[in-house]
């Protein structure tokens, strides 16, 4: 486990590197803890791919004090059965519609049918949600369906747009530049400002595309 200042009242903890489901557990785990704890001062808990940033309040709790708390709290979950957590499983459907769907099979060598088949065949996990509010990040992608994003993104991209890059998918919550390749549409709300919880998607959720249409 390892700190780092994320400007002068956010603390990032690294918990190992790369891109993994168990480390993904791991991180949610440690973000679950950290928000049941309640700590004095600690605004916002956000977990990402291998890391767990902290918001706080620097007049409410200082740097070295926040990672003394991350530790001792780290701590106290290595003396104890590791919890499962919670998971949810989405469903979505899609149209498989996008604009780069004959483009991306003919790049990776498969068939339009093919390629609507080996995205809809998985479940995937959310490992992050960012870029913009409502936007997970998606793994992981058939091996054979990876591609780098586009070289010239677009200056616009429409909501519910579902789109694949490297090895992960994602869903556009609104329109906005983007460079990944459009392979389908969903009329599923992504985002919405004004519910409980606006983002539909969280980190930990189990998500399956359902092809419509």
């Amino acid at each position: 486990m390892k700190f780092e200042p994320l400007g002068d009242s956010a603390i990032t903890v690294f918990l190992g590197d790369g891109i993994s489901r168990e480390l993904s557990a791991d991180v949610q785990q440690l973000a679950d803890a950290l928000r049941s704890e309640s700590i004095a001062g600690v605004i916002e808990v956000v977990p990402a791919y291998a890391s767990v940033a902290a918001y706080y309040d620097p007049l409410g709790i200082g740097y070295d004090e926040l990672m003394d708390s991350v530790r001792a709290l780290r701590t106290r979950m290595s003396r104890t059965p590791a919890s499962i957590p919670s998971e949810r499983r989405i469903r979505i459907p899609v149209r498989y519609d996008g604009e780069d769907l004959t483009e991306v099979a003919d790049r990776t060598g498969h068939t339009r049918d093919e390629v609507i088949g080996l995205h809809a065949d998985r479940e995937y996990h959310v490992y992050v949600v960012g870029f913009v509010p409502g936007f997970a990040y998606l793994g992981e992608l058939d091996p054979s369906l990876v591609l780098p994003r586009r070289s010239v993104p677009r200056k616009r991209v429409p909501a519910g747009a579902v789109a694949i890059a490297e090895a992960q998918t994602g869903i556009y919550p609104y329109s906005t530049p983007g460079g990944w390749h459009l392979i389908g549409t969903t009329i599923q709300k992504m985002f919405d400002p004004s519910a409980t919880e606006p983002a539909l998607l969280r980190v930990g959720d189990r998500v399956i595309f359902e092809p419509v249409g």
